[in-house]
């Protein structure tokens, strides 16, 4: 099973990162557009993999990554954002700058799930 978390706080883009990342092979997803949502949604289901935006409405995407591995370790992480040098702490991973580069973002996670 492949469970993702989206962390993004526009719908429309996070719904668009849905149906990119099933073509992908992912099957579950859970979305949040907060970091202490974020958290509270990976203490509901654990995600194999996070997709995230670096600003969220309250908090930043990479804080809370990084609040979520220090509880479940390494996590795959993709960052799609406007603001690639803004993210800090940014775990390892791929960052990707907005707008969606939606082939480039599929074969990263494609890559990024294999090595899992």
């Amino acid at each position: 099973m492949c469970h993702v978390l989206i962390i993004e706080d526009e719908p429309l883009i996070a719904l668009d990162i849905e149906d990119l990342l099933r073509e992908y092979g992912a099957l579950t997803f859970s979305f949040a557009d907060t970091q202490d949502d974020a958290v509270t949604r990976s203490h509901e289901q654990r995600p194999d993999f996070i997709l995230s935006d670096v600003w969220l409405l309250q908090g930043t995407g990479p804080l809370a990554v990084e609040s979520i591995r220090q509880e479940y370790g390494t996590v795959p992480v993709i960052f799609v954002t406007a603001t690639p040098e803004a993210c800090t702490p940014c775990a390892p991973g791929r960052i990707f700058r907005k707008p969606l580069n939606r082939p480039a973002i599929g074969e990263a996670f494609r890559q990024m799930r294999a090595a899992s």
